[in-house]
Formats: C-alpha cells, sequence, structure tokens
C-alpha cells in the first residue's frame, strides 16, 4: 500500500504524451520528441503517475518494461522540481515494485539505470551497485536519413 501527501493522487497507467515529454525535460533527464513518447508510452509492463490535485498537473512518472516472465526494468523515473522531496519519487518507486512482487513470477530480475540524484532513493529500496561484476552498458543507435 503506498500513501502520498495530501493533494496528491496515484494514477495507475501512464501520463498523457504532452506530459510524459514536459516531465522528462522538467527533471533533467534526456529530452524525447512527442513522436518518440507516443510510440512507447504505452508499451510498459507496468506504470504510474502522480497528479497534483490543486493544478491537475502530472508532477511524477514511473515506468517498467519487461518479458512478464524474468526480466523487468525499472524506467522513467521522474518528479518535477518543485515537487521533489515528498516522497513522490519513493511512491511510484514502491507502487512499481509490489506490482511485480504482485504479478511476477517469484524470484523476478528487477534492474534499473541510476543516475547520481536518484541513486538513494533506489538504495532505500534495496537495489545495489554491482559492479566491476556487472557493469550497466548503453549505446544509442544513430539512424542513417537519406538526403533523397
Amino acid at each position: 500500500m503506498v500513501s502520498l501527501p495530501n493533494g496528491y493522487v496515484l494514477r495507475v497507467g501512464p501520463p498523457s504524451v504532452a506530459s510524459y515529454v514536459h516531465l522528462r525535460e522538467a527533471s533533467g533527464m534526456s529530452p524525447k520528441t512527442h513522436q518518440q513518447a507516443m510510440a512507447g508510452i504505452n508499451g510498459a509492463w507496468a506504470a504510474a503517475h502522480i497528479l497534483h490535485r490543486p493544478t491537475g498537473e502530472t508532477v511524477a512518472m514511473g515506468r517498467v518494461i519487461g518479458d512478464g516472465g524474468w526480466y523487468f526494468h525499472i524506467i522513467d523515473m521522474a518528479v518535477l522540481p518543485d515537487h521533489q522531496r515528498r516522497g513522490l519519487g519513493d511512491t511510484i518507486l514502491t507502487w512499481l515494485l509490489d506490482r511485480i512482487r504482485q504479478d511476477a513470477p517469484p524470484n523476478a530480475f528487477v534492474s534499473l539505470m541510476a543516475d547520481p540524484p536518484g541513486r538513494s532513493l533506489y538504495q532505500r529500496h534495496g537495489f545495489k551497485d554491482r559492479s566491476p561484476r556487472n557493469v550497466g552498458m548503453s549505446r544509442l543507435l544513430e539512424r542513417q536519413v537519406d538526403d533523397d
């Protein structure tokens, strides 16, 4: 069970495309285009976002992608700067992990990429730096555009 400060409400599912794009950029994550958001926003295994009731603004989000059997990867954890330090990221992460515990097979493998601002949150939830044994690796694939 998750709890929120007064004035906030948790919604199951991803935020709107516009809110997703805004949350990523405003919280310091790499910006994504409207087209990228449209293509991926509904592809998550689980998602949740938090609304600020007085304004109706989406102020936090998180998603899980995975195969539903063994691998689950937490992505898009973001909280708008004016709403940080209120437990919203903790609430989102707790909800996502509870969902995995409830619906995934036992002993699911849960991973994430942790930027410096989120590391203490993830550590509080049992995530550990596994280096040097395991190292997260990534690559951006550039696509060539025809000039025709």
